[in-house]
């Protein structure tokens, strides 16, 4: 799983996802992308499931960029404690992603290949998404 490897704060407060995104929206590694269509948070597991679907079906054929990472940490208090006590432990990292923030590309393969990986991928992810080519989508 992605995880920082150090932060200048252990905890963050939560904040908001506002805006759309104007770093990271074009296809520009790869030849097809998934796209971010609505704004949410992406743990490092769902990253991981994803990467992992893209992998085992091109069966390690082509090439794959992950152009998310979860630098924000997000805490939990343990099950049955009493309020009170301070902020809980960091329990997961997650990434923020404002609409039109490319996730994933894929290159070195056929359309219907990448097509049905990323469709894949996309299934493992909790936010709507959308597959572009880069000839159609970088105009």
């Amino acid at each position: 799983m992605l995880v920082p490897k150090r932060a200048k704060y252990k905890k963050q407060q939560k904040g908001r996802v506002r805006g759309k995104a104007h770093k990271g929206v074009r296809v520009s590694f790869g030849e097809y992308g998934l796209l971010a269509e609505k704004r949410g948070l992406i743990t490092s597991r769902q990253i991981e499931a994803a990467r992992r679907a893209i992998t085992h079906y091109t069966q390690r054929g082509g090439r794959l960029w992950i152009r998310i990472f979860p630098h924000k940490p997000i805490t939990k208090k343990p099950a049955e404690t009493r309020m009170g006590g301070g902020k809980g432990d960091v329990f997961e990292f997650v990434a923020q992603i404002k609409p039109g923030r490319m996730l994933f590309e894929m290159g070195g393969v056929t359309k219907d290949i990448a097509f049905s990986a990323l469709k894949l991928a996309s299934h493992k992810l909790n936010i709507k998404t959308r597959i572009v080519v880069k000839e159609e989508y970088n105009l």
